[in-house]
């Protein structure tokens, strides 16, 4: 049986809400970062940005955007989402999401679900497909 040794294989991205994309993507390409990739969705706009192997994903988001400590999740990259989950799952931790999302973000898509920490912070586990 897996452990989660076995399926979390590093950070996969910090993300960052923004009140101002426009202006979060020409900051951080300034110090280095590319856009790797842009979408729009529902709730806004959102790109991911990387410089060497760090990337972030910004997206706009008004609510916690600006404030102090305003890092909303991170993200866990993970070899194999569904064995992720349900050994997340044992550990007692649900979803925020009720399950596994799937998102057409990147060449294949990602899936990915977030948990929350016991200082109420995120932590996704996601896949690249």
């Amino acid at each position: 049986m897996k452990e989660m040794k076995d399926v979390v294989r590093g950070l996969q991205h910090i993300g960052l809400p923004t009140g101002a994309i426009d202006e979060t993507i020409a900051f951080y390409g300034a110090i280095g970062f590319e856009v790797i990739h842009e979408n729009r969705h529902p709730g806004g706009r959102v790109a991911f940005l990387r410089c060497g192997t760090l990337v972030i994903e910004t997206y706009e988001e008004e609510r916690t955007a600006g404030q102090a400590g305003a890092i909303d999740h991170i993200a866990l990259d993970v070899s194999d989402i569904e064995a992720t989950y349900a050994l997340v799952n044992q550990l007692g931790h649900p979803a925020l999401e009720g399950g596994v999302q799937t998102l057409p973000f990147f060449e294949r898509g990602v899936s990915f679900f977030t948990i929350e920490g016991p200082n109420r912070e995120k932590v996704e586990f996601s896949q690249y497909l």
